[in-house]
């Protein structure tokens, strides 16, 4: 049985104002209902990245550098880049809250510090440094909320707040996984599905209007991502439509990394590699902290679904995710690699105690922004 037919009409309207796509959905709980589903697994042949295809930027001592960095700042000063900001998850390590208005820094949320950060950049530049946040439904209120609190009102008409889709649980036989009280589980389908919901939600157009050529796409919990104006600056003068920054890999790191299949340099999830394959072949990871050009992003993409299996109220559900990764399979891509102090993620209470001198440094009382 379709799992669709089990929606009561308003739990369909519900999903379909997410902007649900149903009939993939449907294609792809018949598929797992049937044995159907292909692997996560990629197929193809697969190779560590060439020798020479990822290159670090070139250091601001250095005549190439300086050039890199005059390139960057002549964009910020033109006002035609922003920053791009995923913020769909809730911080279940730190009560269940959204992660972007948790604090980073005492009184101080995610959020906060880099709204801090797009100010003193707008005071520098005379340009404002908009702000798109991709929040889930579960983060938006929340989020709008938080942002009235804070104190860089004049930056509200430069923020762009938009709601990623979403999509039901089902169970393992393909069926609508309903929980104790009968209500639908809903999930974010990935981080994926940033590149329909820019277009579906207007947040891409709102950015064009503006001006915005350059989008730099970070999570949330990652405040060493910023609009550094070298990395700018080499990706403009790339003319590459995407730049991901991969970091040198640390024991322990897991996750998608760069590899060429098939011939082509593309981002491969950790999960996706092929078995037979060592990841420890490639030294270094991506930090999901992507540059767009923003006309490049004015298209559907065939981002492939992914199957997730997790516990919910102890049961086992099926859920489907895309991931914006993928996007480098189809576009022109730079690849950077970037130092350990452009990927500082928070995910536990312990990662953010051991980043809190780190913080301090880029946020104390003087915020130095190019």
């Amino acid at each position: 049985m379709d799992p669709l037919a089990a929606l009561t009409a308003d739990e369909l309207e519900r999903l379909l104002g997410l902007g649900f796509e149903p009939e993939a959905f449907s294609t792809l709980a018949h598929a797992l209902a049937t044995g159907a589903l292909p692997p996560n697994e990629i197929q193809g042949e697969v190779r560590p990245p060439p020798p020479g295809s990822i290159r670090p930027t070139a250091p601001s001592t250095s005549w190439q550098g300086d050039a890199l960095h005059d390139v960057g700042l002549h964009m910020l000063y033109q006002g035609r880049v922003g920053l791009l900001v995923l913020n769909g998850g809730m911080a279940t390590r730190f009560g269940g809250r959204v992660k972007g208005v948790v604090d980073a820094l005492p009184g101080r949320s995610f959020l906060a510090l880099q709204l801090a950060r797009l100010a003193a950049l707008a005071e520098k530049t005379g340009q404002p440094a908009p702000l798109l946040i991709m929040n889930s439904e579960a983060t938006h209120e929340p989020t709008l909320s938080h942002l009235e609190g804070l104190p860089q009102k004049q930056l509200k008409e430069h923020t762009f707040c938009f709601v990623q889709s979403a999509s039901p649980r089902l169970r393992p036989d393909g069926s609508l996984y309903r929980d104790s009280s009968g209500a639908i589980s809903l999930h974010g389908p990935g981080h994926g599905d940033l590149l329909p919901s820019l277009r579906r939600s207007g947040a891409l157009q709102w950015a064009r209007e503006r001006g915005i050529e350059y989008l730099l796409m970070a999570n949330v919990d990652n405040l060493g991502a910023s609009l550094a104006p070298g990395l700018l600056g080499r990706f403009v003068g790339s003319e590459a439509e995407l730049m991901v920054e991969v970091a040198p890999k640390l024991p322990g790191d897991k996750g998608g990394a760069p590899a060429e299949v098939d011939g082509r340099l593309k981002i491969v999830e950790g999960f996706a590699f092929p078995e037979a394959f060592d990841q420890d072949r490639i030294p270094v990871f991506n930090t999901n902290t992507l540059w767009f050009r923003a006309d490049a992003l004015d298209r559907d993409f065939p981002l492939r679904w992914y199957v997730v299996r997790k516990n919910v109220g102890g049961e086992e559900v099926v859920q489907f995710e895309r991931l914006v990764g993928q996007v480098s399979w189809f576009l022109e891509t730079e690849w950077a690699q970037v130092g350990r102090d452009r990927f500082l993620p928070v995910k536990t209470q312990a990662d953010l105690e051991a980043l809190q001198p780190r913080l301090r440094e880029l946020f104390g009382t003087r915020l130095e922004v190019l």
